[in-house]
């Protein structure tokens, strides 16, 4: 039988006993403990602190509880495939990888991570390494910090994409024109076989048609993907900067080429305009009795169509080939019948060109306003048209309606919108919609931005015009039809394209048939933005051929091959391209050299961080902070102060390869310096209060940063270099939060005294603040404030040295907790609790509260005496002055008057009258009482009676008597006009009356205008008024902000001598909520225009008075109309039209003009005359009418 176990003992008591209290610093593996643990337990003395505690002030001790945190960037040794698991029994069995196998261990250190070892002075980790790993993301970083400047090859241009334009500030019209007509091959090969004048003043390169010609072949040969035509524009004299009206410009310019054309030997360009553009209307007038018909031939470059909302282009030439009744006081002077007839007049085309321009009048000229606006009507235009149906009179016109369109002989096919962006005539932006001959694609002409339009009318599946998905989309769109001429229509957006352009269907089935060019898809386009719309003829064929949905040009037309640049064009171009193939293979190579570099440089940080972790604590090591490794991991990835390589040069310039290999150079043998100044201390050590930001890494890394990498971190520091003087300080401080609170517990055991024991009085404020844990009386490194501290000290002992009466501010402590407080503070004598009172202070207390009845009894009695002026001197109320004499006094005498009479035991009483303000030194008043401004704030009025009373209880004088008698004021002294004046100039800051005035209001002008004379205010119960920012109308505002929005309304504001007119209207914004744009300040019935004037320099008086107009914004159909809330017109200025095209080589005239529209843009043309008879427009050299034959006045 085994022998008998012994019973073990009971294990003894572990953890906490009952009551105590978990302390954190007692934790062994607590960092703070460890830091400053051995505070008050080790040390109690500056004298008892070792080298070892300094260490560890900072974790940098042997003891430290901070782990060495492996490197995380290291790279793991990769795992053989194969190999033997199990012991030496010879056995072998299936290997698994390493990563499934886990190892369980009951010494793992703790986890590292960016939370835990934040304060980690060995994790070298979460420095910023991760920008390093990802060697794409770390290059991308790399080339944008060493700027390579701008890379060439993204402006290369994509294949046979259109070459853009690049806009100089406000060039867009001419970008879209532009566009355009490099489309027309006719045009496009005129332009280069056209042999641009020359003569001694003026080079070859510095006309307008080389540079077009230049801008041409440049769009058709270019390597670039855009084109500056800024020597086109320079050659035309445009001004850059500002917006024009693209119409005017392609009138104008035609004209230009036109006369330059002419000039050529080759017939066919001397009538290439006329030729390719230009076509014939006429204008007929029917005498209604005699049948008398009266035609005039024009020549036209564009079809102007007036808008009408959702119409059709086919409805707008109709209505404009439309005949128009004369008759009533608009009858025709009929030469046949020699008397005025009802006629009838109407336009007929004659002739048409090969490429038609359509221009829709979408600005038009406000006869209300004089100003010109946009419409923003929608107008639906086809791919096709069929002009055979406007074509000739209207007979021939109807039996041309009744064939199908393959049987036009003048079928036109869209190829290029114009479109303007924006709500004002005035400013916006152009851009165009052209189809590319050479593509056969559609292409949105953005100025630099050129955007394939994948179709500008999308075919539609026939498989699904049947069945449900018929049903559903007429469901869906039955009510899209614009008016009845037109049937419902699907619209879609071109996705491809950002305007306001719709894709319509076409208007009705019936009018297909199989051959009709429309008949395979969509053929109407809706847009409020088209402002021209070009067409060309789509040839003789009957049945025009398509190609990828678009019909082929007519055989009159070049092919792209046959249209060739001139050679000085084509050199121009060719350089252009050299230059830019140049600075492409620069780029190449800098970026092949940078990447090198890059490499290089990225294996060397790499490599450092990798290897930089400390394998134990008595390796060498370098101390520097968290911010300076962070800043060297990322230098390189940041911008430095010198590039590696300069911006990129202009393609040709010479010695950019030099400049290169300098910069490297240089920056290659210079060293960096970064700075370890986040853990230093005044003293130059390491701080142990920055212990946080520490880092230590090892030596020969620190080293290989300086040597390898160029940068030096500095100062150098090792972990012996811990400031001792900072130790100290912060060990008394540690000491003190240790030893303050045992103090305040032993005080408080003792500090409890009966009534009947004898104690001592300590300032209750001191007291409250000491027993704090961190008394606010405490500054570190200095004793705390005794009790009987200068700021306490009368919270216990009076002035006199004895006892103070005011007993709140003291409390009674214990013998024993004097004793206490005498070990921190020998020197602190305390009063006993059974000294006396000082007499002094009690009988000076008994003093002043009879003084204080006295005061309240005399301020009762003034009162009784001077009530009228006590309740109506400062409230404005002066309808009960009528017709009763009165005096004049200072309104600050009876602002502090009132106040004394209100506390008379708190605030001194007013000691005199003065009223020699309002004296001048010729003893004359320096006011007038009847103008309007003059008696302001600064004085008020109160009866005579009053007055007699101030004498009798102040020093008052000198007397100034008024009398108001039926609205005017009497007075006995006379007004010094010239003191008078200078009172009123002579201010800093004065307050001003602002005067809103409403939309009907008349404003008065400088004759009319004169000051109005003060009439007695009625009494009105004074309201404070608030103001908000102004809100949208139509909704409901408060009755206190429509209080102070109401018209005729006067408003103080304060303003100074410096103020400009436009601080006054910023101010007056932020008080009425009028914004800025719509104020009209007026001052004695001259608008204040100058924003920079200021109230000295328009002579702005002292409680002045200023008129304000609000002036409101109405939007309608037609933008930048100016209408005030009444509906009438504000009244504001004419806009400024600006110089349009003068001053420039277009504006200064040309002999192609056109009867139809004349350039209005020419400063010294002549405008047409209208005849008495028909009110034909002639031209301004006829001296009968063209049409009637009517001799015209002034002729």
């Amino acid at each position: 039988m085994p022998p008998k176990r012994t019973r073990r003992g009971s294990p003894g008591p572990s953890g906490l006993s009952a009551g105590e209290r978990l302390k954190r610093t007692k934790l062994t593996g607590n960092a703070a403990y460890s830091a400053w643990g051995w505070v008050g337990t080790e040390v109690a003395d500056t004298s008892g602190i070792t080298q070892e505690h300094r260490l560890a002030t900072c974790g940098l001790s042997k003891s430290s509880t901070h782990p060495l945190c492996p490197n995380q960037y290291v790279e793991k040794e990769k795992t053989p495939p194969r190999g033997k698991v199990g012991g030496n029994d010879g056995q072998t069995g299936p290997q698994e990888p390493a990563e499934d196998v886990i190892v369980i261990s009951d010494d793992e250190g703790p986890m590292c991570s960016s939370k835990a070892c934040k304060h980690n002075p060995y994790c070298l980790n979460y420095l910023g390494q991760d920008k390093w790993e990802d060697a794409g993301k770390a290059y991308e970083a790399y080339v944008k910090a060493h700027d390579l400047g701008e890379n060439p090859n993204e402006s290369t241009r994509d294949g046979s994409t259109p070459v853009g334009l690049k806009n100089l500030g406000a060039t867009c019209y001419a970008n879209a024109y532009l566009q355009v007509w490099f489309q027309d091959l006719l045009f496009r090969k005129g332009v280069y076989q056209c042999q641009p004048a020359q003569d001694a003043e003026h080079t070859f390169e510095e006309s307008p048609i080389f540079q077009l010609q230049v801008t041409f072949a440049a769009m058709q040969h270019s390597a670039l993907n855009t084109f500056n035509p800024v020597k086109l524009v320079e050659s035309l004299k445009l001004r850059a900067t500002e917006q024009q009206d693209a119409q005017e410009f392609s009138k104008l310019f035609m004209a230009h080429l036109d006369t330059e054309f002419k000039k050529q030997q080759n017939p066919e360009l001397q009538s290439l305009i006329a030729n390719q553009f230009e076509g014939k209307q006429v204008y007929n007038t029917v005498c209604q009795n005699c049948h008398r018909r009266s035609e005039r031939d024009s020549d036209f470059l564009e079809i102007e169509l007036n808008l009408e909302n959702n119409a059709t282009l086919e409805d707008r030439l109709s209505a404009l080939l439309e005949p128009e009744i004369l008759s009533g006081d608009n009858k025709y002077l009929c030469q046949q019948c020699d008397s005025l007839q009802d006629a009838k007049r109407y336009t007929e085309l004659r002739e048409l060109p090969p490429v038609l321009h359509f221009s829709l009048l979408r600005f038009v000229y406000d006869l209300s306003t004089m100003e010109r606006k946009k419409s923003k009507q929608a107008i639906l235009f086809p791919t096709f048209i069929d002009m055979d149906r406007f074509l000739g009179p209207a007979e021939e016109r109807k039996k041309r309606g009744k064939r199908h369109a393959k049987e036009s002989k003048n079928l036109y096919e869209l190829r290029g919108v114009l479109l303007h962006k924006g709500a004002s005539a005035y400013h916006g932006h152009y851009e165009a919609q052209v189809f590319d001959v050479k593509n056969q694609s559609w292409y949105q002409f953005n100025d630099e931005e050129v955007t394939k339009i994948e179709s500008l009318v999308p075919k539609i599946d026939t498989a699904k015009k049947g069945g449900k998905a018929a049903k559903e989309t007429k469901k869906k769109n039955g009510n899209a039809a614009p008016k009845a001429r037109v049937p419902p229509k699907k619209r879609r957006r071109i996705e491809d394209s950002d305007t306001e352009i719709e894709i319509v269907e076409s208007p009705s089935q019936s009018q297909k048939s199989d051959g009709s060019p429309s008949s395979d898809g969509p053929d109407y386009i809706s847009s409020k933005d088209a402002y021209m719309l070009v067409y060309a003829r789509v040839g003789d064929r009957t049945v025009p051929a398509k190609t990828n949905g678009h019909a082929e040009s007519g055989s009159s037309q070049p092919s792209v091959a046959e249209v060739a640049a001139p050679p000085k064009a084509m050199e121009v171009v060719e350089s252009l391209n050299a230059a830019h193939q140049k600075a492409c293979e620069d780029y190449t190579q800098r970026e092949k050299e940078t990447k090198a570099k890059f490499d290089k440089v990225r294996n060397t940080v790499m490599d450092i961080y990798r290897s930089w972790n400390l394998k134990s604590r008595e390796e060498d090591c370098v101390v520097a902070s968290r911010q300076s490794l962070e800043k060297w991991l990322s230098r390189h990835l940041t911008k430095p102060k010198t590039p590696i390589f300069p911006s990129a040069s202009i393609p040709g310039e010479d010695g950019a390869k030099e400049e290169d290999a300098e910069s490297t150079s240089l920056i290659g043998s210079s060293t960096e310096f970064i700075h370890t100044s986040d853990v230093v201390c005044s003293h130059g050590k390491l701080d142990p209060d920055k212990a946080g930001d520490m880092k230590v890494l090892r030596a020969a890394s620190c080293t290989r940063i300086d040597m390898e990498d160029g940068c030096r971190l500095t100062p150098r520091f090792t972990p012996a270099d811990v400031c001792p003087i900072c130790v100290e300080r912060m060990f008394r401080e540690k000491l003190y939060q240790i030893e303050h609170p045992r103090l305040v517990s032993r005080f408080d055991e003792v500090a409890a005294v009966e009534d009947d024991q004898d104690g001592y009085f300590i300032s209750k404020a001191w007291l409250k603040d000491w027993r704090l844990a961190k008394p606010k009386m405490h500054v570190e490194g200095e004793p705390d404030p005794p009790p009987d501290a200068e700021e306490y000290l009368r919270d216990v002992v009076c002035e006199h040295g004895s006892l103070a009466t005011n007993v709140a501010t003291r409390r009674r402590i214990s013998e024993e907790a004097y004793s206490v407080l005498r070990e921190v503070f020998p020197n602190w004598k305390p009063p006993s609790t059974s000294a006396e009172l000082c007499p002094v202070c009690e009988a000076l207390l008994h003093i002043s509260r009879e003084d204080k009845r006295e005061y309240r009894k005399q301020a009762e009695e003034e009162k009784a005496r001077l009530r009228h002026m006590h309740d109506n001197a400062l409230n404005g109320n002066t309808a009960l002055l009528e017709d009763v004499p009165c005096a004049v006094v200072p309104s600050q005498f009876v602002r502090a008057w009132r106040q004394w009479v209100m506390r008379p035991s708190e605030l001194p009483r007013p000691q005199a009258v003065d009223n020699s303000q309002f004296i001048c030194t010729h003893g004359l008043l320096t006011f007038d009482p009847n103008v309007s401004g003059d008696l302001d704030a600064s004085m008020t009025i109160i009866k005579r009676s009053d007055w007699d009373a101030l004498e009798e209880l102040y020093s008052a004088g000198p007397l100034i008597a008024i009398e108001n008698s039926g609205g005017k004021y009497t007075h006995e002294l006379a007004v010094c006009a010239d003191c008078r004046l200078q009172r009123r100039t002579s201010f800093d800051m004065t307050e001003i009356t602002i005067r809103v005035l409403g939309p009907k209001d008349p404003i008065r002008t400088a004759d009319s205008y004169s000051e109005e004379p003060l009439q007695p205010t009625k009494p009105v119960q004074t309201t404070l008024l608030t103001y908000s920012k102004r809100q949208n109308e139509g909704y409901r505002k408060s009755r206190r902000i429509r209080q102070a929005k109401e018209y005729g309304k006067r408003r103080k504001i304060t303003i100074t001598k410096a103020m400009t007119v436009k601080d006054l209207k910023v101010m007056l914004n932020d008080e009425l909520g009028i914004p800025v744009i719509s104020q009209r300040l007026f001052y004695r019935g001259q608008e204040l225009d100058d924003s920079s004037a200021t109230m000295l320099s328009l002579g702005v008086l002292s409680n002045d008075l200023l008129d304000l107009k609000e002036e409101n914004e109405d939007v309608n159909l037609l933008s930048d109309t100016d209408v005030d809330v009444d509906g009438t017109t504000n009244g504001s200025k004419k806009r400024a039209e600006g110089q349009a095209f003068g001053g420039t080589l277009l504006g200064g005239g040309s002999s192609f003009t056109y009867s139809s529209v004349p350039p209005s843009s020419s400063p010294s043309a002549v405008g047409p005359v209208a005849c008495p008879a028909c009110t034909y427009e002639n031209a301004p050299a006829e001296v009968a009418c063209a049409m009637c034959e009517t001799p015209l006045p002034n002729a």
